[in-house]
């Protein structure tokens, strides 16, 4: 069952699940973070309070966290296929992955700076500091340690969203895990697939945890 060629299957899953993986949490946060950081400060509470665009961004990210992945990977084909030409492949599944990661990360961006201090937000507003001053040397220091969880959690959700994929043809474990568990009946190569779904997932989150608590500057 697990010859050469199924082996080197199995590997070239892993590598694009990967792909798939970092590249789309890469452009997520490349988004997200910034819709994160203006749902932040554009809060009554923040920084510099505006109720017009709060509203816009809060409903732009309620309604992209609300539609079910698969659902939106088939809305999005003809943008997909727009973008990169075809439709199917680990190329092509980023652009979905990324459309899905940016309202989860900007949630998880404003989660985050909201837990900081508000008197050290006031500290640096009464010393002169400028909006853009207080929010990257003040706030996205001061939460450095939830972001990185933050990055850790999105890494692991759009892994397990990337499995999904493989129902359209998306690529790496989840198609393997779809065209040979599924189509073929061949239980072993899904539940090999699963299993290494579930380690990548554990090695990222491991990784992530590592960071977070170096940077925590409370221990």
């Amino acid at each position: 069952m697990f010859n050469a060629e199924v082996t080197n299957m199995i590997i070239r899953g892993i590598g694009e699940t990967l792909y798939m993986t970092l590249v789309s949490t890469l452009f997520g946060y490349l988004f997200g973070l910034p819709m994160g950081i203006l749902l932040t400060i554009s809060d009554r509470e923040g920084i510099k309070p505006n109720k017009v665009l709060y509203k816009i961004l809060d409903v732009i990210a309620n309604i992209g966290r609300s539609i079910p992945f698969l659902i939106l990977l088939i809305l999005l084909i003809p943008f997909t296929r727009m973008l990169v030409g075809k439709s199917y492949g680990s190329t092509a599944t980023i652009v979905p992955l990324t459309v899905a990661a940016i309202p989860f990360i900007a949630r998880m961006v404003e989660s985050s700076l909201r837990e900081v201090d508000p008197g050290v937000i006031e500290a640096a507003r009464s010393m002169g500091a400028t909006t853009k001053t207080i929010v990257w040397k003040v706030m996205l220091v001061e939460a450095r340690t939830s972001l990185i969880v933050g990055v850790t959690i999105a890494l692991g959700t759009i892994l397990g969203y990337s499995a999904m994929a493989g129902t359209v043809g998306g690529g790496g474990l989840g198609d393997i895990a779809i065209r040979y568990g599924y189509y073929r009946y061949e239980t072993s190569i899904m539940l090999v697939t699963v299993i290494l779904l579930i380690l990548l997932v554990q090695i990222l989150q491991t990784i992530g945890m590592i960071l977070s608590d170096k940077l925590d500057k409370r221990k």
